[in-house]
């Protein structure tokens, strides 16, 4: 794979690869017209899409961090893109052009004081792989491997530059309005910050693994602080085959069971006891060993789950609760879904939304065992989340819904769902992990 020589690092910079990416963009609408001519409006699109994508994804990875944060965080929505971006963006999960040689040499000599080959017996100069905050080396020393996580240069100081500069698409997209949408980008960017922070996952890293080390069928990393920094990171090399490339190969039914199980527990263990989660489950994060156990990695991203938010949420976990009007409408106010401005035709419109959505999706949590191979199941929440996407009405509403902690426990719960569905994972015990 091609390396990096360096990164835009300044708010000039990154904008002007933006702008560049804009313009591919206008070139290929203006290919797309002349197509829906030739081919049809169903092939012409398809193939904007696909042509986007790719611009849109090479143009990000070239950026890096924050960027490239939002490109995996809008992968994992597979119900609201359309496929040929999911596609592109998954690639940043876990392949992205690695930093040339010279580059991390630099960065180690910056916060070491030392060259790699000066700390350990041997370190690959050539990154294992890459993702949208940092990469991976292999590295030995007294005939112990470890994974060297290295931070890409600048990507920490260009964050805030970073969310100002995709702040405008966000909004389209997700149809933010109103004077106190800030507090969703601040959210954000606070997380974002937080992952740039390497003494901070480090240490949070070690307490995950220390709490949930005794659920069965996980494995975890140690974490070494004397080979770690504010930018670097060392940790046990695990062995493993990444989750996607099992899911892939995988038609042992008990097997997956059996990973989606440990799945399973791991989050509603953090989530129901430890009220602090690992908010970031793509496939990138998770291994599987030759034993066929989950090996988790990656604690950059750990949300705190507030008892203010987290009584209402799981109350609207409980069918009882979604049925009865009055109970609903009062913990959709608590939510912030629900807001003392709104109109009545809102009150009408945003009750009878999330009646239907929270119907949906939490049906898991009405039952004790649970199949998330049912692919009618999950075509379902694809149906309603575009159904809901290409909305008009909703379009013309206050899209600004909904406490700031939603971004990123809704983005744990679909990763989540989403990776118990590619495993394939059937007779799930709901409330298995209260045993722990």
């Amino acid at each position: 794979m091609k390396t990096i020589d360096n990164i835009p690092t300044s708010k000039i910079q990154r904008a002007s690869k933006l702008v560049q990416t804009g313009a591919k963009v206008g070139v290929n609408y203006i290919k797309y017209y002349g197509n829906k001519i030739v081919n049809g409006e169903e092939e012409a699109k398809e193939q904007l899409n696909k042509d986007n994508a790719e611009d849109i994804y090479n143009g990000l990875k070239q950026l890096k961090g924050s960027a490239l944060k939002v490109a995996q965080m809008l992968s994992m929505e597979k119900g609201i893109l359309p496929q040929a971006y999911v596609e592109q963006f998954s690639l940043s999960q876990f392949s992205v052009p690695p930093l040339s040689a010279p580059l991390v040499k630099k960065t180690f000599k910056k916060y070491f004081g030392k060259n790699p080959n000066e700390l350990f017996d041997q370190f690959d100069l050539n990154a294992v792989s890459g993702a949208s905050i940092g990469q991976v080396h292999l590295a030995k020393k007294d005939n112990k491997k470890y994974a060297v996580k290295i931070q890409y240069p600048g990507i920490a100081e260009s964050i805030s530059s970073d969310l100002s500069l995709v702040k405008p698409i966000a909004i389209k997209m997700f149809n933010i309005k109103g004077k106190d949408s800030d507090k969703y980008f601040k959210e954000v960017e606070n997380k974002l910050i937080e992952e740039t922070n390497y003494v901070l996952e480090v240490s949070q890293s070690q307490n995950i693994v220390d709490a949930c080390r005794h659920i069965t069928n996980l494995k975890f990393p140690n974490y070494y602080t004397k080979f770690s920094s504010d930018r670097i990171i060392t940790m046990d090399w695990m062995e493993g085959i990444h989750l996607s490339e099992f899911t892939a190969q995988n038609k042992n039914k008990n097997i997956a069971t059996k990973l989606g199980q440990a799945l399973w527990d791991f989050y509603m263990f953090q989530m129901h006891k430890l009220r602090k989660v690992h908010a970031d489950p793509h496939p990138g994060n998770f291994l599987v060993s030759k034993d066929n156990e989950l090996i988790v990695l990656d604690f950059g991203c750990m949300k705190e789950v507030p008892d203010e938010f987290y009584t209402p949420y799981f109350e609207l976990a409980k069918q009882e609760n979604i049925s009865n009007p009055k109970f609903f409408e009062k913990k959709l106010y608590e939510l912030e879904i629900l807001r003392e401005d709104d109109s009545k035709e809102e009150i009408v419109f945003f009750k009878d939304m999330f009646h239907e959505m929270l119907s949906l999706f939490t049906q898991p949590f009405h039952q004790e065992i649970f199949d998330f191979s049912d692919a009618e199941f999950f075509g379902k929440i694809t149906e309603l989340g575009t159904k809901y996407a290409k909305s008009t009405e909703l379009r013309n509403m206050n899209g600004n819904r909904g406490s700031k902690h939603f971004i990123y426990i809704n983005r744990t719960f679909f990763g989540l769902y989403n990776l118990m569905h590619d495993l394939k994972a059937t007779n799930i015990k709901i409330n298995n992990f209260t045993k722990y």
